[in-house]
């Protein structure tokens, strides 16, 4: 690593990293009075601080430091957002409603409260981000040449363009569906957008109500040729179209001939997409997903409608009643729906609006790497070095997108299946890309003789399908395939290679943060530890059987594997730094994750902040635990980092009285993670690893760009570089590290 200086950004208890991070010593309060830690008042609610998180998401669309288009991806992701929010979270609470569940949340919510609550914190968001678009970037894309119009704005040129390709591309796709005692309310697909159309007969003056669905299968946005446009400025045209809708809503007399078209409203809804199992029902798991997923793509009950706000009361209560919804499920938006549809727009080749493009770098240690091509004993030739040889000198660390998830992760898999001293290779496959070439790797060793065994997760959450087909690929080429356990979803990203060297077997092992997916790894922060100690390689070969066959594993030789022995692993690292304390010395813990839910987590945190502890969390997401609380949690400190990257790695530190200890894996502190799935985390035993580790997380708690400070409330206050202190963009910094550590320090990112 370069050296680098970083100072604290809000404290003296942070950590402060010149070179590495320094521990600062803490003094015990013996003490403390008694408290009753699983008091409601001491813990956030789960939905709310979700949307606290989608908050952020949507502060980097109205940020003006943000690029243009990258302002338009956020407000698509904001969108993407809510729609899953929707389909699952909010859908759970409506059925626990209905059910009459009573049960209370760690915060004392009941499920109507948590209901009630999401909205009163959501229409105010919602309104933002509307007014944001229609007052704000859409004026801010017309100066810069990007031209979002409205289909009355258009001149006649445009209109018979526009038309034109109506009638040939669209009109063909339409089918106008007639609402009426002989044609009853049809069925409306999940996230699908619609026209509520008035219609009247002139020979009778009777009115009529029929619905247009908006056709997915075509682009949202149409463009128009420059060349038809009267901009009125000087700017050059970069792209000029108007919304999909707008350009049926204007030609309807197509679809009702002979009707006069009284009004149109556009409407959204959004359906309950969540997969019931009953697992231990369940003869065959596989084809119980199957038909679940066919009663998915109809979609459930509907749980939320989206209208402009100029919609007439009339039409409003006709669609509110079809749809068996109420008030409290109706949001009204000023502006163009659906704007997750925004996405679009980063397809524009027009790199001056976005992000500088990303440099994703081979680690010095895999540079110059020779195929497999071994000799018979399965060693280094005068060739140069193999993946493996590179492994067997000492333990790597992967940090993507920084570096290359093909140049490591892929590569160490396509080497192991065509390596002919490789005898087999287990993974766990949770997600992966439609295109993967990890499948394809594993399909090619197959071939080539070598036992290939992959739990494939058929309950990850919408991508079930995909995951379905690769299975059944898999299957085909003689793949050992395993469809995930009955009451756990495997989440654990764990790889490895057997390999026979010489007069022995090796066993060559990957664990990592994130999926093999080398789509999401290009957008989303993870590690990954490669290695061939003996420890890890015999804790992995339990794991898989225990995946694969019948285990009762109790106990792991240095993994910490969910639901087995991880929450108590957890707990007694903890309860370690809290004894430390009280024994006089220093105690210290910082963690990286995703999301922090579990009660039992935090009550024992706030046991370690009561004793003394100094604790620092990077929390990407969900947050139920509060900080700054006198006489509970002010040791305890968290941040929030949402940028160009999802961050999604997931590590813990320990400082145990200067026995520094590190981990990283798959799991967060929620329920679901050490109860109720398969999670992998490992230790990291090599010392210049667990410094890197230490040094990335330094520079996050450093950050004065994309961090957010969690207050007491649940709000979040974004950090600002005080006076003329320079920007300390944690991903840029540790994009130009990566560039750096691996020769390329002439294509630094500004």
């Amino acid at each position: 690593m370069p050296d680098l200086i970083y100072y604290v950004y809000c404290s003296p208890c942070v950590w402060a990293t010149s070179g590495y991070p320094k521990i600062v010593m803490a003094k015990s309060k013996k003490s403390a009075n008694p408290i009753n830690l699983n008091d409601p008042q001491y813990y956030l609610n789960r939905e709310l601080s979700w949307l606290e998180f989608n908050a952020r998401v949507l502060q980097e669309a109205c940020d003006d430091r943000t690029p243009l288009l990258e302002r338009l991806k956020f407000l698509g992701i904001f969108n993407s957002n809510l729609d899953e929010f929707f389909m699952v979270r909010v859908a759970g609470l409506k059925q626990q409603v209905e059910a009459k569940v009573s049960l209370l949340t760690p915060d004392g919510r009941t499920p109507q409260q948590q209901l009630d609550d999401i909205r009163s914190t959501l229409t105010p968001l919602v309104k933002k981000e509307h007014q944001h678009f229609e007052q704000v970037l859409r004026l801010l894309l017309v100066n810069h040449g990007i031209h979002i119009l409205d289909y009355i704005d258009l001149n006649q040129k445009q209109r018979t363009h526009l038309n034109s390709y109506f009638e040939e591309q669209v009109f063909p796709v339409l089918t106008p569906l007639a609402v009426d005692p002989s044609h009853p309310f049809p069925f409306i697909s999940n996230l699908s957008l619609n026209l509520a159309v008035v219609v009247k007969n002139p020979d009778t003056e009777e009115e009529f109500f029929a619905r247009v669905k908006v056709p997915s299968v075509l682009p949202r946005f149409l463009p128009i040729p420059p060349e038809l446009g009267d901009q009125k400025n000087d700017k050059p045209a970069h792209w000029t179209g108007v919304p999909l809708e707008q350009a049926i809503a204007h030609n309807l007399e197509s679809l009702f001939p002979g009707m006069n078209i009284q009004e149109y409203h556009p409407f959204r809804i959004t359906r309950d997409a969540d997969l019931v199992l009953e697992e231990d029902e369940a003869d065959d798991l596989l084809l119980a997903i199957e038909q679940e997923l066919r009663k998915r793509r109809l979609g459930g009950s509907p749980v939320r409608l989206e209208l402009q706000s100029q919609t007439p009361e009339i039409v409003r209560s006709r669609l509110l009643h079809d749809l068996e919804l109420t008030e409290s499920d109706l949001y009204e938006v000023d502006g163009l729906l659906g704007l997750r549809d925004l996405m679009y727009f980063m397809s524009l080749p027009l790199p001056e609006f976005k992000d500088p493009p990303r440099q994703s770098v081979v680690p010095l240690r895999l540079q110059r790497l020779r195929e497999p091509n071994l000799d018979p004993d399965g060693l280094e030739t005068d060739e140069g070095k193999d993946f493996f040889a590179v492994i067997r000198e000492k333990d790597l660390l992967v940090h993507h997108p920084y570096q290359s998830f093909s140049a490591t992760v892929v590569r160490f898999i396509t080497h192991a299946a065509y390596d002919p001293n490789v005898l087999a290779i287990k993974m766990t496959l949770y997600r992966t890309s439609g295109d993967s070439p990890i499948v394809n790797a594993l399909i090619a060793a197959a071939e080539n003789g070598k036992q290939i065994s992959v739990l494939v997760e058929l309950k990850a959450r919408f991508d079930e399908e995909n995951n379905i087909y690769w299975a059944k690929r898999l299957e085909r080429v003689g793949v050992h395939v395993v469809y995930g356990l009955v009451g756990l979803k495997t989440h654990s990203k764990t790889v490895m290679v057997v390999r026979r060297e010489k007069d022995r077997i090796r066993r060559y092992v990957h664990i990592g943060t994130g999926n093999y997916n080398p789509k999401t790894a290009r957008l989303y922060t993870d590690l990954g530890l490669f290695s061939c100690r003996e420890e890890l390689g015999a804790d992995i070969t339990d794991l898989f059987n225990f995946l694969t066959g019948y285990s009762l594993q109790k106990s792991y030789r240095e993994l910490l594997v969910a639901p087995v022995n991880m929450r108590d692993r957890f707990l007694a690292l903890i309860h370690r730094e809290i004894e430390n304390v009280q024994n006089g010395f220093s105690g210290r813990i910082v963690a990286k994750m995703n999301s922090l839910v579990d009660p039992q987590i935090i009550a024992t945190l706030y046991e370690a902040s009561r004793a003394g502890v100094q604790i620092d969390l990077i929390i990407r997401g969900v947050c139920c635990l509060r900080p700054g609380l006198k006489d509970i949690s002010e040791n305890i400190r968290i941040i929030s980092i949402v940028g160009r990257f999802l961050e999604h790695s997931r590590i813990y530190y320990f400082h145990n009285n200067t026995q520094e200890e590190i981990y990283i894996g798959s799991a967060d502190w929620m329920r679901r993670n050490l109860d109720r799935r398969v999670e992998v985390i490992t230790p990291v035993k090599d010392p210049d690893i667990a410094k890197d580790l230490q040094e990335i997380m330094g520079i996050m708690l450093a950050d004065n760009r994309q961090a957010w400070e969690l207050q007491a409330d649940g709000t979040y206050i974004q950090r600002r570089p005080y006076d003329d202190s320079p920007e300390a963009n944690s991903q840029k910094i540790l994009m130009n590290m990566a560039l750096r550590s691996s020769g390329v320090a002439s294509n630094l990112i500004d």
